[in-house]
């Protein structure tokens, strides 16, 4: 049996050795510099000083809007990523049914996700103004009011726009990722699945959605991050008022930093945010495999 070249052993790592040096740069290298900077004590000018053990942590997590802002955070996230996944499952099967304008309808669905989460939280701050917003003056010159009303009357209110303007933005990510699977499906499942007397609901249980979980898995773990890790929804509409009352971890730690100037706590939860990711992210990587693999 021919022995394979020396060469041949160590070239994949060559080649794969500018992509470990980039993440090593850009990664790993910026969050090992967040991991000692959250032990440290800074200064309000971003001078960094000598080692003060959980310090900073312990000042993050016993503010008294902390718990207000976990809350927050994981109301966002949950309501955000199951409502859009939701939805996007919804969307991505009409779409990939055979019908008049499917094209059109596919562009317009990729609109909301194009644009930026700046200009759209823009969009919806407008719309739902008190004073000028379009959705009161709409509804006025239809009838269907009388007088204006306040759709932002409290900070709860708020924080629900919030939410259904991320849930907006982030249907047509899912949708997409969902159609990609769909589309990668073999219609002679589907044709077998008929003859077998299978109904819509059962083709959908049984073969749509093990086959398409695959592309699921891979929206759901990335939408955690995003949505984990949106800012300019939260920030352009309310920026986190009143008290913190309407901030996520991210907007929060923002504030912290550069509002307040309190860079040691912001560092401290920035690896919260960042630990968080992680285990959320693997332990839905860890469980779905498993399925995966009693299946």
């Amino acid at each position: 049996m021919n022995q394979i070249p020396i060469r041949h052993k160590w070239e994949p790592y060559l080649w794969l050795l500018p992509s470990i040096l980039l993440m090593g740069i850009f990664v790993v290298y910026p969050i090992c510099i967040v991991f000692q900077l959250s032990f440290s004590e800074i200064s309000r000018s971003g001078v960094v000083g000598q080692f003060n053990g959980l310090s900073n942590y312990i000042t993050a997590v016993t503010a008294p809007e902390f718990g207000t802002v976990m809350l927050n955070t994981v109301f966002w996230v949950v309501s955000v990523v199951g409502i859009s996944t939701l939805l996007g499952i919804v969307a991505a099967l009409l779409l990939n049914a055979e019908f008049h304008g499917r094209k059109i309808a596919r562009s317009i669905m990729v609109f909301p996700w194009a644009t930026t989460l700046v200009v759209q939280a823009s969009v919806w701050k407008y719309i739902i103004n008190y004073e000028y917003g379009a959705l009161n003056n709409t509804l006025l010159n239809l009838g269907m009011l009388t007088q204006s009303v306040n759709w932002r009357s409290t900070y709860v209110i708020d924080f629900v726009w919030e939410c259904g303007i991320g849930i907006f933005v982030t249907v047509p990510f899912v949708t997409f990722c969902v159609l990609a699977g769909l589309q990668s499906i073999d219609d002679s499942y589907y044709e077998a699945a008929t003859v077998d007397g299978a109904g819509f609901g059962q083709k959908l249980r049984h073969l749509t959605l093990p086959l398409v979980r695959p592309s699921l898995t891979v929206s759901t773990v990335l939408n955690i991050i995003y949505v984990f890790n949106s800012f300019p929804i939260i920030y352009t509409i309310t920026r986190g008022a009143p008290a913190h009352k309407t901030d996520t971890l991210v907007t929060y730690l923002y504030m912290l930093a550069f509002s307040e100037q309190r860079k040691g706590p912001a560092t401290a939860l920035s690896v919260v945010g960042f630990l968080i990711l992680c285990v959320c992210a693997g332990v839905y990587m860890i469980l779905t495999m498993r399925k995966e693999g009693d299946e």
